[in-house]
């Protein structure tokens, strides 16, 4: 934080955190989340910056779809962590003028997330089971497990017109559209022109797991002016090419 001391920023767009939804620790999870961010907080306004900030669809935990800011139930300690950092957002909100806006991501996919080790999305983790020859792995009852998919694409998007909002406040950041695991990988056999069978495994994630995510993006749309242009079917397509150079470059290397 010292060393950013040296700059001047005008927009800081604050994407680090502890993302993986297993972690148990609390005090990591806070100190990471919520602390780092209050600090970065202080310093937009030493800077008189804008601040744009990774929030989570993770908040919503099982709220019902379409998910709703104002809406929230989390069901790990990761979705509290970003619900909490949302609250401390709001509360500057108030005594600053400063553009401040939290961008809720659903599930993003797309080339540069291989570092994300077993937190890469499963457009990745498919695509790299199906390329090895292996049947793809899914939860039992994946075509009925439904999730709100957007490329990194459309997530740049939505932090490129975060920095101008018409109004300061949290936002979903998705498609709209709910689609399933099953989709994923019925997308990925058919571009890859394979024919694998799907092995079904019994979940053991229930009770801090969401089995139906679907962001509500009119606020979105209204007050950022984001709209989504990448579908699942797009997505897959544009980063297929960067799936196969990873497999044959990292995983099969």
């Amino acid at each position: 934080l010292e060393r950013l001391r040296d700059f001047k920023f005008d927009y800081i767009f604050h994407e680090a955190a502890i993302s993986d939804t297993t972690v148990y620790d609390q005090k990591i999870m806070i100190d990471t989340n919520l602390n780092a961010f209050k600090d970065l907080l202080k310093m937009a306004k030493e800077m008189d910056s804008a601040m744009v900030y990774a929030s989570s669809g993770a908040t919503y935990g099982n709220a019902p779809a379409p998910q709703t800011v104002g809406c929230e139930d989390p069901a790990n300690i990761y979705g509290f962590s970003k619900l909490a950092m949302d609250h401390l957002a709001y509360d500057w909100m108030k005594k600053t003028d400063l553009p401040i806006v939290g961008l809720r991501y659903f599930n993003v996919y797309g080339p540069r997330e291989f570092f994300k080790n077993k937190t890469a999305s499963m457009v990745l983790q498919f695509g790299h089971q199906i390329l090895s020859g292996k049947s793809p792995r899914l939860f039992e009852g994946s075509d009925k497990i439904l999730r709100d998919f957007i490329y990194i694409d459309d997530v740049i998007q939505a932090n490129i017109k975060a920095c101008n909002p018409k109004k300061s406040g949290v936002y979903n950041v998705g498609t709209g559209k709910a689609r399933s695991f099953q989709d994923i990988v019925d997308i990925l056999q058919k571009e890859l022109g394979t024919n694998l069978p799907c092995e079904y495994i019994p979940n053991p994630y229930i009770g801090q797991y969401q089995f139906f995510t679907q962001a509500d993006i009119e606020p979105t749309r209204e007050f950022l002016g984001y709209s989504p242009e990448v579908t699942l079917e797009d997505g897959i397509k544009r980063y297929l090419p960067e799936i196969k150079r990873l497999f044959e470059e990292e995983v099969n290397a």
